[in-house]
């Protein structure tokens, strides 16, 4: 690797060194500002009357987003793993719809790629490699995972099961026209959305469905509970050190441990 390589590789990808800070200060910045231009052009009136400002805001913040992708390409040896990676995806699809959008832009058939304009909100997911935190949440969600799985199947079999019955109760002449709509209308009253589209007129059904609120209530916990669980358990391991005790072989201690839990020996 030259020179020049590794000191670009440096700079944007190691935030322990004075010029990665300030590299990822700018990018931070550039990305929430882009994104705050994209809300602002979805705003009617402002798009009107300012059409220019954000055509031109666009280009510039495409255009820096473009050499950063370029600059990270170039300083990586494994370039292809980079751009089908996580991140390496993002950064595609931070820049990629504007250069649709101008490759394409008088033919009424590819009308539909100007749609791809609202991934530029993608930019906020380039945040995420700045956020010790998300790493955190996102492993203790893949380590409950089976749980959650489990749940979500536990939480489908409620829904579709009420969602016949209630069916059954309703029937079509009031709003309950099929099983997937009674679903539909299951799913809204155990997540205690209640949009009020579908309600039950029937005393059975009034009954029912206060009792799907009820479980609703117990229900919403069980992810946020599974999930705070894996976090305390993950930080309480890395409180812990991996030293064994000489005398009853303890293997794992507190970090700031001088002696054996177990059985008093001194650990130095």
């Amino acid at each position: 690797m030259s020179a020049l390589k590794e000191k670009i590789y440096e700079i944007i990808f190691k935030v322990d060194t004075p010029a990665g800070k300030a590299f990822d200060i700018v990018l931070i910045f550039t990305v929430i500002l882009s994104v705050i231009f994209v809300m602002l052009e979805s705003v009617e009136s402002l798009n009107t009357q300012y059409p220019g400002v954000f055509q031109v805001a666009e280009w510039i913040f495409t255009i820096l987003f473009s050499i950063e992708l370029m600059l990270r390409l170039y300083s990586v040896e494994k370039k292809s793993k980079y751009l089908f990676s996580f991140y390496g995806i993002v950064d595609v699809l931070s820049i990629i719809p504007l250069y649709l959008t101008w490759m394409f832009p008088a033919a009424s058939s590819f009308g539909i790629i100007r749609t791809f304009r609202i991934l530029r909100i993608f930019r906020i997911l380039k945040l995420n490699r700045y956020m010790n935190a998300s790493n955190s949440l996102s492993d203790a969600l893949y380590a409950s995972r089976h749980k959650i799985i489990v749940f979500l199947g536990v939480t489908l079999t409620i829904v579709s099961t009420i969602g016949a019955i209630m069916y059954l109760i309703e029937g079509k002449a009031h709003g309950f026209t099929s099983i997937p709509k009674s679903i539909y209308w299951a799913i809204v009253t155990l997540t205690t959305v209640g949009y009020g589209d579908i309600v039950p007129q029937t005393v059975v059904g009034k009954a029912l469905s206060s009792m799907l609120m009820i479980i609703g209530y117990g229900i919403i916990a069980v992810p946020t509970g599974l999930v705070s669980a894996e976090i305390v358990t993950k930080k309480l391991q890395e409180n812990k050190k991996d030293h064994q005790c000489p005398q009853c072989h303890k293997s794992i201690h507190e970090q700031d441990a001088n002696f054996c839990a177990n059985c008093g020996q001194n650990l130095h």
